[in-house]
């Protein structure tokens, strides 16, 4: 893989902590698009500005284009590219409207709230599981099997076929970084997963989100079979990945900034805004999946021909001094907005409400129960996992008391 033009590192195979948010801080100094190999070797357009990236987030000429432009769409079996690939995030208007608005309902600030009990009663549970226990990885422990556990109920996706779900994620999200073989594996062993539970719920529908799916799908055609499992592996893999990270960076972050964590401890109210500097400081997904440019396209003075690859760094945007005053810097009291943490535009995840909802009841009984939580290691060995779309750390070791 090549090096962003201008700095001697790349950012998504760049592992000690510290050192990705450094390198898109040099690339971010040095303007705000910048020439790039992504780890599958196709070339694209990095932008990394802030006021940019907002932008192109909201200009129809960047688009989908569909499955075909999946990842390894080429390379796969048509079938596993369609029944993958066939999903929101590769789709356009209007086929991006008409999906969306099947699972939009599921996921709106106020279901999400009905839904807040049964995530307390969860993490309560997994928190339990402490006691009597001095350390635990809090990834294994709670950012992982919270997520996972709150979108499979969703789904209706029972916990005895859950186990795998980690397994096949991993290759998914980072592509490139592992190879063609271990993706396609990973895609055609959920995808087979995929039809085996819509053919459960198909015999036996029940009150979950792919019931109501599968109704939509079989009753008013407006699913087609590749939409219907493409829609349940971008809610599964979208749905645990970026949360599990959003817990586990959150408190990482709180942990290595005593001063931010006291203010939080002293004041509880500060939770939920918290969470959105967090967000912005420290989020969960790195850069966008890729867009295409269906017209030429002229970014901060560089003009980007018209089929082109354009990757967004959403976290690079988020640490934008021209933005963010004190970008670098963490602050659970600061008053800008307008993070891009989770997307802007027509793409923005539809799961935030959910993202925030559980990362305010992880972290917020987690610091409850354990007032003396601190890490286990020291935080210059932590690492991060390499993905050019996700930002989490491969570990979490923390000290329970």
């Amino acid at each position: 893989m090549s090096t962003p033009a201008g700095t001697s590192r790349d950012p998504f195979t760049a592992v000690r902590d510290g050192e990705r948010e450094a390198i898109y801080a040099e690339l971010t100094a040095q303007g705000p698009v910048h020439p790039v190999t992504m780890p599958t070797g196709r070339t694209a357009w990095l932008v990394t500005g802030h006021a940019e990236a907002r932008a192109l987030l909201s200009d129809p000429r960047l688009v989908k284009g569909g499955w075909e432009n999946g990842v390894y769409a080429s390379m796969l079996p048509e079938h596993v590219a369609r029944g993958v690939h066939t999903h929101m995030l590769m789709s356009d208007p209007p086929d991006h409207t008409r999906l969306r608005k099947l699972v939009t309902s599921a996921f709106t600030r106020r279901r999400v709230e009905k839904i807040a009990p049964r995530i307390q009663q969860m993490t309560d549970e997994l928190l339990a599981a402490f006691d009597g226990v001095e350390s635990a990885d809090l990834i294994t422990a709670l950012a992982y099997p919270l997520p996972i556990g709150v979108i499979c109920e969703l789904l209706g996706i029972p916990p005895e076929s859950r186990a795998d779900f980690r397994n096949w994620s991993t290759p998914l999200v980072a592509p490139g970084i592992f190879s063609f073989e271990e993706y396609e594996a990973a895609a055609i062993a959920i995808l087979d997963f995929t039809h085996e539970l819509i053919k459960d719920k198909r015999r036996v529908p029940q009150d979950d989100l792919l019931s109501d799916l599968i109704a939509a799908r079989d009753g008013e055609e407006r699913l087609t079979e590749d939409e219907l499992t493409s829609m349940v592996f971008l809610l599964v893999i979208a749905g645990h990945e970026t949360t599990v990270n959003l817990i586990a960076n959150g408190v990482h972050a709180l942990l290595t900034h005593p001063g931010q964590l006291d203010l939080l401890r002293t004041d509880p109210a500060l939770l939920e805004p918290a969470i959105e500097e967090l967000l912005r400081y420290d989020g969960p997904v790195q850069n966008t999946l890729p867009y295409w440019t269906a017209e030429p396209i002229e970014v901060g003075g560089t003009t980007i021909a018209a089929g082109e690859i354009v990757v967004v760094s959403l976290n690079a945007a988020n640490r934008d001094p021209a933005q963010f005053p004190g970008a670098d810097r963490l602050d659970v009291t600061r008053q800008e907005t307008g993070h891009t943490a989770f997307g802007h535009g027509l793409h923005y995840c539809v799961g935030a409400p959910l993202a925030r909802l559980e990362a305010r009841v992880a972290i917020g009984a987690l610091l409850d129960r354990f007032p003396a939580l601190s890490l286990d290691a020291p935080a210059d060995s932590l690492t991060r996992v390499p993905s050019m779309i996700m930002n989490g750390l491969a570990g979490l070791p923390v000290r329970l008391r």
